[in-house]
């Protein structure tokens, strides 16, 4: 670093930039596909009903997050737009057009790209209510201020980077020690692999490892969110202290960042959580002695023109206060975990997966056309993401986001049935094409069934014996009928 300008960070800005925008571009691409039919206007949760009742009293308006959606009226069309127009600019970000020119044009589209999903998210609902939701929003915020190549990296947002990626593994790694003892006992991956919200193609082959591999993940887990995010800050040093090695230190932190998230993309599909992480890590990359092209017009400073020096350092201090009760809460007693602490989603508290399930119950939906439901023959709705049919390979899905799939997981861990759910049985039972389109398989080709109903099973891995001998990745056991059969009426 060099006084205000993080010269040795010209790598991370092209990789944060272009990386954030891509993430951006995927989940546009996911609202555009999946927001209608969860939460548009016939949706399973609608959005213009929830803006109805924030439109109530001026308590209820202020429990709702900016959105776009409170100054023009919600309709699927405008939804459509908002999302071709994020998909458009984070598409130009990620090949770096608005970077070739002054830093207020990047600028302004990843605050296009913010205030657009912190619209959608604003009113997505339970569906919208994931960690990696205002972890993409703050990001994007942040990313706003890293300029663009006519001058170097202001190092107060690279800082903050740094922060951000602190936050989100330090926090991950607290909530674990405070939470289920199978992460202090080392037995939490034991179970994990299985029972994670939706596994993918190599989940099976990663439970199946011996037990002292799971106790070796648990142990590397610890030591990757617990001790090493504070080595993020080590080129810091480089400031005050001569030679590459404070820069050097960084950059091993970011590896190991990076390679335990890999671990985890590979063997799990956490939408693009995992991926997220990874393009934060290498805000820590610098290669010392590398510079950004600067510009020398009048009122520059370590090669920042003084305006945008101005308002990077004003980002920064603006970051820095509303960050404050996210850095209590890490050290708090009770820590919250993917909380957030004001109205504009910045500054949140992160964290995921503070206990294990240790068993893996699924509820399959079953449709028939049978007139007789006691007396008839089933069959099963398949999911693009969860498991389902016994011997279908788990897909890998991320860094897309499949939202009901992810929903359904929620659901068998001891909460009421949501009232989603219900509408969704009606969907079917309408045979609603949108929401058809969600599923990856309609047993009834878009026809109407006269009944659906709702089984509970357990789910195990396949041991390699049992794949080999009957060519399942899953063994499933039936517990009840939790929904018995319902039809419209009529």
């Amino acid at each position: 670093m060099q006084g205000f300008a993080a010269v040795d960070f010209e790598l991370a800005r092209q990789v944060l930039q272009r990386g954030i925008a891509a993430l951006y571009l995927i989940a546009f691409v996911s609202t555009l596909n999946q927001f209608r039919p969860l939460t548009g206007e016939r949706g399973l949760l609608p959005a213009p009903d929830l803006l109805a009742w924030a439109a109530g009293s001026a308590a209820r308006a202020r429990m709702l997050r900016p959105t776009l959606f409170r100054r023009i009226r919600y309709t699927d069309r405008r939804l459509v737009a908002l999302c071709v127009a994020g998909i458009v600019i984070a598409a130009a970000l990620v090949l770096g057009l608005p970077q070739l020119t002054v830093p207020w044009a990047p600028m302004g589209c990843f605050l296009a790209l913010w205030f657009g999903y912190l619209s959608i998210t604003s009113i997505g609902q339970t569906f919208y209510g994931f960690g990696w939701e205002m972890l993409l929003v703050e990001a994007g915020l942040l990313a706003a201020f890293l300029g663009s190549g006519d001058q170097p990296p202001p190092a107060v947002v690279i800082v903050l980077f740094w922060w951000l990626l602190f936050r989100l593994e330090f926090g991950a790694g607290m909530i674990k020690i405070r939470g289920g003892r199978e992460w202090r006992d080392l037995t939490a991956l034991t179970y994990h692999h299985e029972t994670q919200p939706m596994p993918g193609p190599f989940s099976r082959r990663a439970h199946l490892l011996p037990r002292w591999f799971h106790r070796v993940e648990v142990v590397g887990n610890h030591f990757a969110q617990l001790v090493v995010p504070f080595f993020l800050f080590a080129p810091i040093l480089s400031l005050w202290v001569p030679g590459s090695a404070p820069v050097i230190v960084g950059d091993v932190a970011a590896a190991i960042v990076i390679v335990t998230q890999l671990w985890l993309v590979a063997t799990g599909n956490f939408a693009w959580l995992n991926w997220a992480t990874i393009v934060l890590a290498f805000a820590a990359v610098g290669i010392p002695g590398a510079t950004g092209a600067a510009s020398a017009p009048p009122w520059t400073i370590d090669g920042l023109t003084l305006p945008w020096l101005v308002v990077t350092c004003a980002a920064g201090a603006g970051f820095a206060v509303l960050s404050w009760p996210a850095l209590r809460n890490l050290f708090a007693r009770r820590q919250l975990m993917n909380a957030s602490f004001n109205r504009w989603q910045i500054g949140n508290a992160y964290g995921a997966f503070g206990t294990v399930t240790k068993e893996r119950i699924e509820y399959i939906v079953e449709g028939t056309i049978d007139e007789d439901p006691d007396a008839a023959e089933w069959h099963e709705y398949g999911f693009k993401g969860k498991p389902g049919e016994p011997r279908r390979l788990p897909p890998q899905i991320a860094p897309y986001h499949l939202r009901l799939d992810w929903l359904m997981w929620f659901l068998p861990l001891g909460a009421p049935l949501d009232e989603w759910f219900t509408t969704f049985l009606l969907r079917l039972l309408e045979a609603d094409p949108p929401t058809l389109r969600l599923l990856r398989t309609d047993p009834f080709g878009g026809e109407r069934p006269r009944w659906v109903r709702v089984v509970t099973y357990r789910y195990r891995f396949a041991t390699r014996a049992q794949h080999r001998a009957d060519g399942v990745r899953w063994v499933r056991d039936r517990r009840r009928v939790l929904v018995r059969p319902v039809r419209l009426p009529g």
